[in-house]
């Protein structure tokens, strides 16, 4: 069953990625955005016959994925987001930050890995997941400042996407955070810990 549900949703995910990848609002800030989507599922699909995930790691993969495909064809900050602001009475486009918190959800991938590879007990997977997304966070944050500051004009700002949020950074971290600490809940609940060797 997983199996068919990993392949459907590789076979989905292309077929709108490569959808989103028409009539883009700025290609310059695509090519940059899709990028590290691209090598995400490269390494998935690679590593498949080696190490097949659950339904569950798919999903929290996939999600993210697409919300950032979306995000990349019209640029962040300008994604058709204005009922939600109207609704919540926002002044900056949170596609963004919604985003981020997805991004967290890659902690149960994380944890399914090193729970099925007997690398880790429960705890450790967790606390490990939520580590490893925190320092991913910090490191995306450093590469779209280096960006913005090489590419400059508004490619750049484009890319950043702080919409004058002088704490986007930060913000943007602790969204990736507590969607960690929301994936590894998850995980906790859904991975099974492998069983012990006994020798």
């Amino acid at each position: 069953m997983s199996r068919y549900f990993a392949e459907g949703l590789a076979l989905l995910y292309a077929a709108l990625f490569i959808t989103l990848g028409w009539q883009v609002a700025d290609r310059t800030v695509w090519y940059a955005e899709v990028t590290p989507l691209l090598l995400v599922y490269a390494a998935l699909l690679l590593s498949a016959r080696r190490f097949r995930f659950g339904n569950l790691s798919y999903l929290c993969i996939f999600v993210p994925l697409l919300w950032h495909a979306i995000g990349a064809h019209y640029t962040f900050s300008k994604v058709p987001f204005g009922w939600l602001m109207d609704l919540l009475n926002l002044e900056r486009n949170p596609y963004d930050r919604i985003g981020h918190f997805m991004v967290g959800f890659f902690a149960v991938p994380i944890m399914e890995w090193l729970l099925r590879c007997r690398l880790a007990t429960k705890a450790i997977a967790a606390c490990f997941a939520v580590f490893a997304v925190g320092t991913i966070a910090a490191v995306y944050e450093i590469i779209e400042w280096a960006y913005a500051a090489l590419e400059g004009g508004d490619a750049g700002v484009s890319f950043l996407g702080a919409q004058g949020d002088e704490w986007d950074a930060q913000k943007d971290m602790l969204a990736d955070l507590l969607g960690a600490l929301l994936g590894a809940t998850m995980g906790w609940f859904a991975i099974k810990e492998a069983p012990k060797v006994v020798r």
